[in-house]
């Protein structure tokens, strides 16, 4: 069969070598996909998740019609879903004939061609009917090559060599050893009478001497059948089966060995293509599982537009948090979200619990699922990639102590600093929390000023309304050099409640105070009332 480049995620062999090169990935370590959320979403057991960002329009065009012929065609998860588990024994067998030699060896040859053809045979029946209905590039082509195995030359002997030589192998149930002694009637050599298709059976050493009836009475013993290492130290039972391994080598060898070359001329030649593609099988199952359980929930998705990367863009609605939408009972509230000539940084603000943390990680994981090439958590997207995703989300564990919480915090942030480009992302969620709100702001203002100045798109999530109310001055101090805009957002109240809502405005810190100590009792003139009617 005709080799050919085949690929669920890549158009062409060069967008593959590029990715594989780290040309056209972007930076978005481990460590992020695991502070957004993403990496518990999209669990990965053969592959790195951060490897499959992609920046090239051309690749996320081409994945975003594989996982629309998944969305449309259910069978082809099924498929998938099914060859899996068969491709992963045969990566564990090839782990294990690495190590192993004789029967072992041969054997684990003739089960992984047994897997292929089980994987090939799946294909056949779920993708091939659905040839002439398929639209996607990746799709396509793997039902054609599919095709064109099962019809070749090449397939049908495999399959007629495999029939043979299977039932050759699983019919072997027993073997007869003749054992030569000496004098002294101990043994002396031995060596295989036959491979036999039956078992032997315990019996009675008075019954076989007289003769008498038995049913298959060549495969009856003259005495108690017992387990092979029944009584035997561990280096006698190894004695044991090495010397029938050994047996058996000698009766199969010139067979099996003909067959693994069978095996090294065909699989690797032909059918080899599907364990390269147990990766990215791997990966847009999850992405369809994960899709799947967002759209049952309730949830809109949508294929992002994707824009150049020079346009920087950001235009999102009714955009959510996925994460938290799939472990919440209630209703996540969406919201709108965009960057543009007004604002490329943001500072936003509000009540404890207010939304600001899970706004942040949803920018970031739309963002992240576009360059995926996969549909994203709102119900429009426009976004240009970023050539790096960098989150700051400060923990307990920053505590040091050589540097403490906030020397610690202030270096991590000088990291970013260092590798931050115009064309980057960065989330900041609460940074500088570990000192006094005076000292935090000054920082703040300096960081975000900095930000400014290299062009970014960002957002910083702060406790800290006197930042917020610096961003004006924030504006009029970069500006002048060509600094990015900066603007204010903040998570809304509504009569003393959390909306969740993120609304593009100046924040006012004392209409939350207000609004919170009003619905606890805890205002001046709540308390006052509260008095006034003790005293009646």
């Amino acid at each position: 069969m005709e080799k050919r480049f085949l690929s669920l995620l890549y158009p062409s062999e060069e967008s593959a070598r590029r990715h594989a090169d780290g040309t056209d990935i972007p930076f978005v370590s481990a460590a992020v996909c695991e502070e957004l959320g993403l990496s518990a979403l999209l669990s990965l057991k053969n592959s790195a998740l951060p490897s499959y960002f992609s920046l090239d329009a051309d690749v996320l065009a081409y994945r975003q019609a594989t996982f629309a012929e998944l969305d449309a065609h259910p069978e082809l998860v099924s498929v998938l879903g099914e060859v899996l588990p068969i491709l992963s024994d045969i990566e564990e067998l090839r782990r294990l004939d690495a190590t192993e030699l004789g029967t072992e060896s041969y054997l684990y040859s003739i089960t992984e061609i047994e897997l292929y053809v089980s994987c090939v045979e799946a294909f056949r029946a779920k993708l091939v009917p659905l040839r002439e209905k398929l639209f996607s590039p990746a799709f396509r082509a793997l039902a054609d090559v599919v095709y064109e195995l099962c019809e070749s030359d090449y397939y049908r002997e495999l399959n007629e060599d495999l029939a043979r030589l299977s039932s050759r192998i699983h019919e072997v149930k027993s073997i007869t050893v003749g054992v030569n002694l000496d004098d002294q009637l101990r043994p002396k050599d031995a060596g295989v009478i036959s491979i036999n298709a039956e078992t032997f059976k315990s019996g009675k050493a008075l019954d076989k001497i007289l003769r008498m009836s038995f049913k298959n009475d060549a495969f009856t013993c003259i005495a108690d059948v017992v387990p092979f290492d029944k009584g035997q130290s561990d280096n006698r039972r190894e004695a044991m089966r090495t010397a029938f391994h050994s047996a058996i080598d000698r009766v199969f060898r010139s067979s099996v060995r003909a067959w693994r070359a069978i095996v090294g001329e065909y699989v690797l030649d032909n059918t080899d293509f599907l364990l390269r593609l147990l990766p990215e099988i791997e990966f847009v199952s999850r992405v369809s599982e994960l899709t799947a359980r967002i759209s049952a929930a309730g949830y809109p998705l949508c294929t992002p537009v994707i824009r150049p990367i020079e346009e920087k863009a950001f235009r999102a609605s009714g955009l959510y948090n996925p994460d938290v939408a799939l472990r919440i009972d209630e209703e996540i509230v969406a919201n709108d979200v965009v960057f543009d000539e007004k604002a490329r940084l943001y500072v936003l603000t509000g009540p404890n619990r207010g939304g600001k943390s899970v706004v942040t990680c949803a920018v970031g994981l739309a963002l992240a699922m576009a360059m995926l090439g996969m549909r994203a958590a709102a119900k429009e997207l426009a976004v240009s990639p970023a050539d790096a995703i960098f989150t700051h989300f400060p923990t307990g564990a920053d505590d040091t102590i050589d540097k403490g919480r906030l020397g610690e915090e202030c270096a991590r942030l000088r990291e970013i600093l260092d590798d931050v480009t115009e064309n980057s992302l960065i989330l900041l969620d609460e940074s500088l929390s570990s000192t006094g709100a005076y000292e935090a702001s000054f920082i703040a203002a300096e960081l975000l000023s900095g930000f400014s100045l290299i062009g970014c798109r960002g957002i910083f999530s702060t406790h800290l309304h006197e930042l917020a109310a610096r961003v004006g001055e924030i504006n009029e101090r970069t500006q002048p050099l060509g600094g990015a805009p900066l603007d204010s957002l903040v998570a809304g109240m509504e009569e003393g409640r959390r909306s969740f809502l993120i609304n593009r405005m100046a924040p006012d810190g004392k209409s939350y105070a207000t609004d919170i100590a009003e619905k606890y009792g805890l205002s001046f003139d709540s308390i006052r009332n509260s008095l006034k009617g003790e005293n009646q």
